[in-house]
């Protein structure tokens, strides 16, 4: 029986790894984390009966405790909250399905206590991979990407020699809005932003999805998994989301990974790698399909993929300058008080404004993403 965890257990990771847990009898929820859903972490518990839960609201938690009082279950919340769930002890794996730089701690903390990590959670690599790696390997810890594209690089790395990688192929479905000028885009609205053509994700990452900032943070999330340099990091275009990723290697052979747009298939593979289980669901017809297609980015119009590489080269505390600044933007994008293609504006101002910190402490990494949100407040007199 293994026994998961799982950081934002009502959000698209989740409620997808949920998904999988009534399917596969040999699975065991102990703990969950979520943020204020109290309707529907309360539905989970009832159904999953895991031992710790939390919300980070405590006014949420309170209201949760009172709701499943008839039940067996520790109610927490805030920061000890997500620790606690995190390191539940009779937990094998977590799944950090969260969205945010508030997941680092909570995954060095399972780290510290032997979980292996199924890795959904892209921000902890991003700003601590220099920190995380390391402590992953000193400590015996497996990390296995839950990001359809990491999974595929993962999957095509098997068996391989790292010293024979020539290059990673980066995967981008190009988003909603895939071939537009930036004058179309000056226009476009939140609405249309969430409209993504294959992937169900949260808003957040939907948002990200259509800026090409995601594909810019996984770009530097690779970088730490898979131990490479930005420049064997190539982006490819790739409309169908057929070809989740693939590597490139010395003698030049291309091996990948396909198959539908589905999330629960890579953190499937995650919770029961090197297995792979039976999955029901459509397939990949070839035939069908006709024709894959593949372009470059286009960096000029999309420039959050330009700066997320601009940062990843730079490092050190860059990154999380970065992804603060990302966030902040896609939250005032979503409030409809900038457009769209302030975004990247104002990543690159954050970045510009930046004082960097060559080798950040966990400390220092969550001081400058305070520091990152509050140059952004400044400049809209938030």
């Amino acid at each position: 029986m293994k026994k998961i965890g799982i950081l934002g257990s009502t959000g698209s990771i989740g409620t997808q790894t949920l998904e999988i847990v009534r399917k596969e009898k040999d699975l065991q929820v102990v703990s969950l984390a979520a943020n204020s859903n109290v309707e529907l972490m309360e539905a989970q518990i009832r159904e999953f009966l895991p031992k710790t839960a939390a919300l980070w609201e405590e006014v949420a938690a309170a209201d949760l405790r009172e709701r499943v009082r008839d039940l067996p279950v520790r109610i927490v919340s805030g920061m000890d909250g997500l620790l606690e769930v995190a390191t539940e002890q009779e937990m094998n794996t977590l799944v950090t399905g969260i969205v945010g730089m508030i997941g680092i701690r909570p995954t060095i903390a399972a780290i510290e206590a032997g979980k292996h990590i199924a890795l959904a959670n892209k921000e902890t690599l991003v700003t601590a991979g220099h920190i995380i790696m390391p402590f992953a390997r000193e400590m015996k810890v497996s990390i296995l990407p839950v990001d359809s594209e990491h999974s595929a690089i993962f999957q095509a790395l098997h068996g391989e020699k790292r010293s024979q990688v020539e290059k990673i192929l980066l995967t981008a479905s190009g988003g909603p809005f895939r071939g537009k000028t930036r004058e179309e885009l000056a226009d476009m609205t939140a609405e249309e932003a969430l409209k993504h053509p294959n992937w169900n994700m949260g808003p957040k990452v939907t948002i990200d999805s259509a800026s090409l900032c995601n594909k810019g943070l996984e770009v530097m999330e690779a970088k730490w998994l898979f131990d490479v340099d930005f420049s064997q990091i190539e982006v490819v275009v790739h409309p169908q989301s057929i070809l989740h990723s693939a590597v490139q290697f010395a003698d030049g052979a291309i091996v990948g990974q396909m198959g539908v747009p589905d999330m629960k298939l890579p953190i499937q593979y995650a919770l029961f790698y090197p297995d792979r289980r039976p999955m029901k669901g459509d397939r990949v017809d070839l035939c069908k399909l006709g024709s894959l297609t593949f372009e470059k980015p286009d960096t000029e119009t999309f420039r959050g993929l330009a700066l997320a590489y601009e940062a990843g080269k730079r490092g050190g505390s860059m990154p999380t300058v970065f992804n603060a600044a990302n966030e902040r933007a896609v939250a005032l994008f979503l409030q409809k008080k900038i457009q769209f293609l302030q975004i990247p504006e104002l990543i690159q101002a954050a970045m510009e404004s930046h004082s960097y910190v060559e080798s950040p402490t966990v400390e220092e990494i969550l001081a400058v993403e305070a520091q990152t949100h509050e140059f952004i407040r400044r400049m809209f007199g938030e």
